[in-house]
Parts: structure tokens; C-alpha cells; sequence
């Protein structure tokens, strides 16, 4: 029991650092970083893996760390309401795929799951920042934020999460149970 701790602590420190060090890789040109959403990736595969108590812990630490230690992204609002949206990402992921069979399909419900609700909770925590501090949030924002301009974000983990989780189990590395 204490190795399978270990574990789970080991992989979330990775999920970690990659949450980091991803958007480096797009940070370049900020509208790529925005709308390939390189954060997000290893706070889904946490929730998967690690299970969602660790995935929602890594979904929150990670914008408001890369804030404070890189600057980016802005403290207010953007890594607080990231850092909720984030956490529940992982907190859904992985509740969905603990509670699911282990199928294919069930794995794409999760993800999808998890994606909606996390949108919804940006969306939530965006309207009440911006409320106050006086700002407008429209249903048009909202859409565009959410959906419209994470289009290909959307696209690649919808491809990738479940490529990588279906390699992982094809090759024993996710026999154990969480």
C-alpha cells in the first residue's frame, strides 16, 4: 500500500512539472498556447491515472503555481478561475473512470464529461470575477472562451488523452486498481 502511495504522489508531481513546462512549448505565440490548452493535458491524464482526488489537487495547484513562479498566466482572473475549471477536470475524470466499466467508450464519456463540466465551472467563476470586478461576461464570451477559440485544444485531447490511456492499458502499465 505505501509503494501504491508513492506511486500516485511520484505521478502527480510529473503531471506536475509537465503542467508547467507544456505551455513553454506554445507559449511562444500566445494564441496557439490558448488554444491548444497544453495544461489541461496533464491535469486529464492525473484524474485518469492517479484518480480524481489527485487530479483535482494537481487541476488547482498548477495555474496558480506557473503564475506565481512564471508570471503567466495573470493571478486575477485567469489562474483562479483555471485553477477551479482545472480541478474540476480532474475531479470529474477521474470520478467518471472509477465508477465506469473499463471500455473504450466509457473512457471517451469520461473525458467528455469532465470537459463539459470544467467549462461550465470557468464559465461560473468568470462571471462571478468579473462581476466583481465590474466587468462584463457575456453568454457570447462565454461560448467564444469556452468552446469557439479551444477548438483545437478540444480536438488534440480528444485524440491524444485517450491514445495515450489506451497504450498505457494495452501494455499492462494500468492493471493495477485505483
Amino acid at each position: 500500500m505505501k509503494n501504491f502511495l508513492v506511486s500516485k504522489l511520484t505521478l502527480s508531481a510529473m503531471f506536475l512539472a509537465m503542467g508547467l513546462l507544456l505551455p513553454f512549448l506554445t507559449g511562444q505565440i500566445p494564441q496557439v498556447g490558448s488554444a491548444l490548452l497544453p495544461m489541461h493535458i496533464p491535469v486529464l491524464l492525473c484524474g485518469l491515472i492517479c484518480g480524481w482526488q489527485y487530479g483535482g489537487l494537481i487541476g488547482f495547484i498548477m495555474p496558480i503555481m506557473r503564475s506565481f513562479v512564471f508570471g503567466m498566466p495573470p493571478l486575477f482572473p485567469t489562474a483562479v478561475s483555471m485553477a477551479l475549471e482545472m480541478a474540476a477536470y480532474g475531479i470529474i475524470i477521474g470520478l467518471c473512470y472509477a465508477y465506469f466499466p473499463k471500455k473504450n467508450s466509457y473512457l471517451f464519456l469520461s473525458l467528455f464529461s469532465a470537459m463539459i463540466i470544467g467549462r461550465i465551472v470557468w464559465g461560473i467563476v468568470q462571471l462571478t470575477l468579473a462581476g466583481v470586478g465590474g466587468n462584463a461576461f457575456t453568454w457570447q464570451i462565454f461560448i467564444a472562451g469556452a468552446f469557439v477559440n479551444a477548438i483545437p485544444g478540444i480536438i488534440l485531447q480528444l485524440f491524444l488523452i485517450p491514445a495515450v490511456m489506451i497504450t498505457l492499458q494495452s501494455n499492462g502499465v494500468l492493471s493495477y486498481e485505483r
